[in-house]
């Protein structure tokens, strides 16, 4: 019986006994009602487009690919729609030429994308609300060769014949929800007003730490594995802890943090990652877990006010003991991908107070690239080979990781 095991049969029991107590508590169950869709948005290019759909709360979704003329519809599991009529088309020269939504059955709203050439769903995940953000559908989708898209029309009206009832399902479609895959949340460190540490000529980290995490997250996606998420897509500017709360309350199966920091010694270099310890592994550790935390806000974990303190503690430490266990897994598999091309430093795995690793339900690792205070880190930093090449490294262990994770099942 795995570690893995025991905490989950444990969480499970818990849950039980919660779910029962709350049950009893109530004079008659209530369904929730269903969501509203309250907008959508797409954004095209030749090479790529991506749907946004925002949701009153988190439900189900599902895709599926029409011929005569060439479309997707996207399908969300809601009861209204309030979305205004799209404006135009996407992009002149893009992948979609145009799109509608619909009530398409009581319990269904479809988003219908025209498409100016065969095109197919790369990644699709729901995001739940956070802060003044409404949950959300993404649907990622890239192009596709006149073959694979036929393929993909045939599978879909297949997969239909057999799915009763039709009412909800999209036509030609697969049942809701569709099977899930690890969502890993990659988060750019720093953003906005926080630049993080300056280079001379200007460069900051928060910009070579954002190309970083959408040339990883591209490839990620690629590899057809992960869903993948950012916490932020920009310039944008977000507290530690919302950092934090956007992986747990998505339920992350993995969370990494990027950085490229600064020392007062310009003489140290390399790549490195991190797990939490309380007690940093060094002096230089605990100055850059000093400088990315902010703040000590500790993020609260929800259990039932009923279950007793005793329990809750004892839950919580199995959960902290267990995340800890998978972090150092996930930072083991990391820097064995990166030590063959990638300069490191001594003792790459390394421990130290980060405020972003703290989630106690969420395994979660901090990359530092490298230094922006050492003239060779700082040229590989700025060089798209170098940084493909450890793009490549770090997807390369982040799949290793989960390979261990489906052995140990």
């Amino acid at each position: 019986m795995t570690r893995q095991f025991v905490i989950r049969l444990l969480l499970g029991l818990v849950t039980l006994l919660a779910s029962l107590q709350a049950v009893a508590a109530q004079d008659a169950a209530v369904l929730p009602p269903l969501p509203n869709v309250i907008d959508a948005r797409i954004t095209a290019t030749p090479e790529r487009a991506r749907l946004v759909v925002d949701l009153a709360a988190r439900t189900e979704f599902s895709f599926v690919s029409l011929d005569d003329p060439q479309r997707l519809a996207i399908d969300v599991r809601a009861g209204t729609f309030s979305v205004p009529e799209p404006d135009g088309v996407p992009s002149e020269e893009g992948l979609v030429s145009a799109y509608a939504i619909e009530q398409a059955a009581a319990d269904r709203v479809r988003t219908t994308l025209t498409l100016a050439g065969p095109a197919q769903v790369q990644q699709a995940y729901v995001l739940d609300a956070f802060e003044d953000q409404p949950a959300r559908l993404v649907v990622d989708i890239i192009p596709a060769t006149a073959e694979e898209f036929a393929a993909n029309v045939e599978r879909d009206k297949a997969a239909s014949e057999t799915v009763v009832p039709a009412e909800s399902t999209p036509a030609g479609g697969s049942e809701l929800p569709i099977a899930s895959r690890p969502l890993v949340v990659i988060d750019p460190g720093h953003g906005g007003i926080d630049s993080g540490a300056e280079a001379v000529g200007g460069i900051k980290e928060k910009d070579i730490v954002l190309a970083f995490s959408l040339r990883l997250q591209e490839l990620l996606v690629e590899s057809g594995r992960f869903d993948v998420a950012l916490t932020r897509e920009d310039d944008s500017y977000l507290r530690l802890e919302e950092r934090v709360e956007l992986a747990r309350s998505n339920k992350a199966d993995l969370f990494i943090s990027l950085h490229a920091d600064s020392f007062q010694q310009p003489e140290i270099r390399g790549a490195s990652v991190y797990t939490r310890d309380e007690n940093a592994t060094d002096v230089l550790d605990k100055v850059l877990a000093d400088n990315e935390n902010a703040t000590d806000v500790i993020a609260g974990f929800a259990m039932p006010q009923t279950m007793a303190p005793e329990v809750v503690d004892i839950l919580l430490d199995l959960m902290r003991r267990e995340m800890r266990v998978q972090s150092y897994m996930a930072a083991q598999s990391i820097v064995h991908q990166l030590e063959p091309s990638v300069a490191l430093r001594r003792f790459p795995v390394r421990q130290a107070d980060f405020f972003v690793l703290q989630a106690p339900d969420v395994p979660s690792v901090l990359i530092e690239l490298g230094f922006l205070s050492n003239a060779s880190d700082m040229a590989n930093l700025m060089q798209s080979d170098w940084q493909d090449r450890t793009a490549e490294a770090i997807a390369r262990g982040i799949s290793t990781y989960f390979d261990s994770l489906e052995e140990e099942q």
